[in-house]
């Protein structure tokens, strides 16, 4: 009889996206103290450090018992770019071999970073205006592979000696994915951001974006203080499930209603960012405009006005920069905070619903959105 060898070697942990809970409930399984969880957070987020032999503050033990049930093993960098305006981007390859994509925009001077991070593999929506939708989804990112696309942007410059100097000063979960439908990983990895031994950030730099899970939202206000953002679009229900076909199950009065309680159940004066896609004779009219500032009259809020970024056979159009203009001017007339946001890095696919990645798509919705086109051109 042939006996076949089984490893009964238990799988490391990856301690990359464990947040100061999780690290100090590890330090406890492994019969240690609970405030080494702060020291190795220091290595792993303040130093960039994934070798435990160079954790010099650690006992030679510990280091040596790390190394048996341990790892720190961050997204693999498949391709970095530099835009012509500085934004840059990096293509992360995960587990199972799919891309994600995470792109650093600099503004101020450079004295602003802001990291637009994705949260899932494709993304479990389809807004009919965005070329990461059409992709279509295969899983939700770990903990570790959401911060491990900070982990990626801070190491590329090196240690980070203080606050003022570091690579990632704002984080928006604005990237590739729903944030909200990945609640259980997007947390520990916001925990991260915030918290002094990890990055450090404040709640007003950090950006939770969604596209209007209502009954999440309340979730997260109970469980962290971050900044809000509704990609919103368009201000009645016909259009806007038309744009964002997660409105037939939380229309916008519903949605509205959850960004009122989210604002209750901060600590201070806060306003919700909401984003518009300026589509060419889709919602980019006056009447849109006297409709929008309608609806928010009631709401803490300022508006960020994104002008539609093209791909292929989207069948939308970018408005001309005189009506993006116009239309904010319209906005302005009626009381409402309002701002362009810049393309930035759209020579690089960086830009605003361009990040595609690569996906596995379980889906199938890729291939629908390709035999669509197919049978448009015959």
């Amino acid at each position: 009889m042939t006996t076949v060898s089984v490893s009964t070697q238990p799988e490391r942990t990856n301690l990359l996206g464990l947040s100061r809970e999780g690290m100090e409930a590890f330090f406890l399984s492994i019969g240690e103290k609970k405030f080494r969880a702060a020291q190795l957070m220091k290595w792993i987020h303040h130093e960039g450090c994934d070798d435990f032999s160079a954790m010099t503050n650690l006992s030679k033990p510990l280091r040596e018992r790390l190394e048996e049930v341990a790892e720190i093993r961050g997204p693999g960098v498949v391709y970095e770019g530099t835009s012509n305006d500085g934004t840059r981007k990096w293509v992360l390859e995960v587990e199972d071999g799919s891309y994600v994509e995470t792109v650093l925009i600099p503004a101020e001077n450079g004295k602003r970073r802001t990291l637009c991070v994705s949260s899932q593999v494709g993304c479990s929506l389809d807004c009919s205006f965005c070329s990461t939708g059409k992709q279509g989804f295969q899983r939700n990112l770990t903990a570790a592979e959401i911060i491990g696309q900070v982990w990626v942007a801070q190491r590329s410059s090196g240690p980070q000696k203080d606050s003022a100097n570091r690579a990632v000063t704002n984080v928006v979960m604005m990237g590739m994915g729903e944030p909200l439908m990945n609640y259980d990983n997007v947390l520990p990895a916001m925990k991260l951001m915030l918290d002094d031994n990890g990055y450090g950030l404040s709640k007003r730099r950090v950006t939770l974006s969604t596209s209007g899970v209502v009954p999440m939202i309340d979730k997260l206000g109970d469980d962290i203080d971050v900044s809000l953002a509704i990609s919103l679009h368009a201000a009645t229900d016909d259009l806007r499930t038309e744009l964002v076909p997660l409105n037939r199950k939380y229309n916008i009065r519903a949605l509205l209603d959850a960004c009122h309680r989210y604002l209750a159940k901060c600590g201070d004066a806060r306003l919700i960012t909401i984003e518009y896609t300026l589509i060419k004779d889709i919602n980019d009219q006056q009447e849109h405009a006297e409709q929008l500032a309608a609806l928010l009259k009631e709401l803490p809020s300022k508006i960020n006005l994104i002008p539609f970024n093209p791909f292929p056979h989207s069948g939308y159009e970018k408005p001309s920069r005189n009506q993006t203009m116009r239309f904010q001017q319209w906005l302005y007339d009626l009381g409402l905070n309002a701002t362009i946001r810049s393309t930035r890095g759209d020579d690089i696919d960086a830009a605003c619903g361009q990040l595609v990645g690569r996906v596995k798509d379980r889906t199938k919705r890729n291939a629908r959105y390709i035999q669509s086109i197919q049978l448009d051109a015959d």
